[in-house]
């Protein structure tokens, strides 16, 4: 994927020249007035795979929501966003998953990373433990819906990192044993 063009210097202003820094390998945006370069590099995402078990013991369910917003509205996905300057990728699960699905989680730890790089981003997710179903949808979200791993909706999932987080998922639990997943994802898939 093309880097996005940077025009002018985020310093000073002055319009930037495309070429390669000493001790680089690539063109970078370099502010010849300056002399600062622009980076552009992926931007994390990062969510949870929040589940609620049952008191009786019954089958695990998953968390979904349905998106209010473009891209991919009307799909259902797992609640996650960007990372905040300042958090930690745990942190803005967290957050991402209360703000989307008003849902409180307890981490359970790291579970996939993958990178998209046709989007310039790459994609985090933790396994979550639900603890309550006291939810309430964000202004992202027109619903959320707790599904059975029989019921996910995988021709209505809104993004590729998903499927594939929700497709290790399902085969963890049946397998009995959690692992961390990476990856890749790309146009394609």
């Amino acid at each position: 994927m093309a880097v996005p063009e940077i025009t002018f210097c985020r310093r000073c202003g002055h319009a930037v020249e495309q070429r390669v820094p000493p001790m680089e390998d690539r063109p970078r945006a370099v502010c010849p007035h300056c002399g600062y370069i622009d980076y552009v590099n992926p931007i994390n995402v990062v969510g949870t795979v929040p589940v609620w078990h049952d008191d009786d013991g019954g089958p695990p369910r998953i968390l979904l929501c349905r998106r209010a917003i473009e891209p991919r509205r009307g799909y259902w996905t797992l609640p996650a966003g960007f990372l905040e300057v300042g958090e930690t990728a745990a942190e803005g699960a967290e957050r991402e998953t209360r703000e989307e699905a008003g849902a409180r989680v307890e981490l359970d730890g790291l579970f996939a990373v993958l990178d998209a790089v046709h989007v310039r981003q790459v994609h985090l997710f933790y396994r979550a433990r639900l603890l309550d179903l006291d939810l309430a949808p964000g202004p992202e979200t027109i619903e959320n819906a707790l599904v059975g791993l029989d019921e996910i909706p995988w021709r209505d999932l809104a993004f590729r990192s998903v499927r594939r987080v929700l497709e290790d998922w399902v085969a963890d639990h049946r397998r009995g044993s959690f692992e961390i997943h990476t990856g890749s994802v790309d146009r394609s898939r």
